[in-house]
């Protein structure tokens, strides 16, 4: 399994950079954040990158933002890394997206923290350090940045950057799943099907594979249906499985296609 550091996993754990903004105008924005007031800034760019009230337009957002980045706005040096991390409304830099992050991070901004983890742990912008990612994703994750505690989890049970220690894994993988983290549930399930990290629980497993199948997890389903095929954690129920193999099946799963035709449907 790869970690969830994938575009999609970017989109959802980095790039949740949009606020809601305050019930000023735009123009009364505007006229404040010519004036130098950095909340106004900020939320001028929020309006900018949205294309709320006024026109669509990044690079307006990133004008803004550094404004009220280099007033000291721990937000907005964090959206202005962000648009440096991922190209938009300016050119793409790495280098300089980790210089905001880390002055946004200074400040107690908890996604900046995490942000520099990644970064770290990817070697953009910075050299490659597992390490150095460990104690990012920490901080983030003791403020309870779920991604961060899938991270950490996925560290220690694969000892990157950390010494394998599947109980550090499966208390970090718990903390992420029970805040909803669809790949933390299934690793979770996985520890409690095979005894890595906790007491081996088949019930446990059945309830954490559950929760993920039921959200899409393919793998999680396709594990749902040998339980009920199994008697796993369950009691035995064969039109039960049969109808989680079908779910994987017609996700493209070739494993369930085949446990399908051998249950001879």
């Amino acid at each position: 399994m790869k970690i969830a550091l994938s575009a999609a996993s970017i989109t959802v754990a980095l790039m949740a950079v949009i606020a809601a903004y305050g019930e000023e105008s735009p123009d009364a924005l505007r006229k404040a954040a010519e004036q130098g007031d950095a909340k106004s800034q900020y939320e001028l760019g929020v309006l900018h990158a949205k294309g709320e009230g006024v026109k669509q337009d990044y690079a307006e957002a990133v004008a803004w933002w550094r404004k009220a980045a280099e007033h000291g706005d721990a937000k907005s040096q964090f959206n202005l890394g962000i648009s440096l991390y991922r190209g938009r409304g300016t050119e793409r830099n790495y280098a300089e997206a980790v210089k905001w992050f880390r002055l946004a991070a200074d400040r107690g901004e908890i996604r900046a923290q995490f942000a520099i983890g990644f970064c770290y742990y990817n070697g953009r912008g910075v050299k490659q350090d597992y390490a150095e990612a460990i104690r990012w994703y920490l901080k983030a994750a003791e403020h309870r940045h779920a991604q961060a505690q899938f991270n950490l989890g996925f560290s220690y049970y694969h000892g990157r950057g950390v010494g394998q220690d599947y109980r550090e894994a499966v208390h970090w993988y718990r903390m992420a799943a029970d805040q909803g983290v669809l790949p933390a549930q299934y690793q979770l399930a996985e520890c409690y099907s095979t005894g890595k990290g906790v007491d081996r629980d088949p019930i446990e497993a059945v309830y954490w594979f559950r929760k993920a199948a039921e959200r899409g997890e393919v793998k999680a389903m396709k594990d749902l249906a040998v339980c009920y095929r199994d008697g796993r954690g369950v009691q035995p129920d064969q039109d039960e499985a049969a109808a989680w193999f079908r779910k994987a099946a017609e996700q493209g799963d070739a494993e369930a296609a085949a446990a399908l035709k051998a249950m001879g449907l």
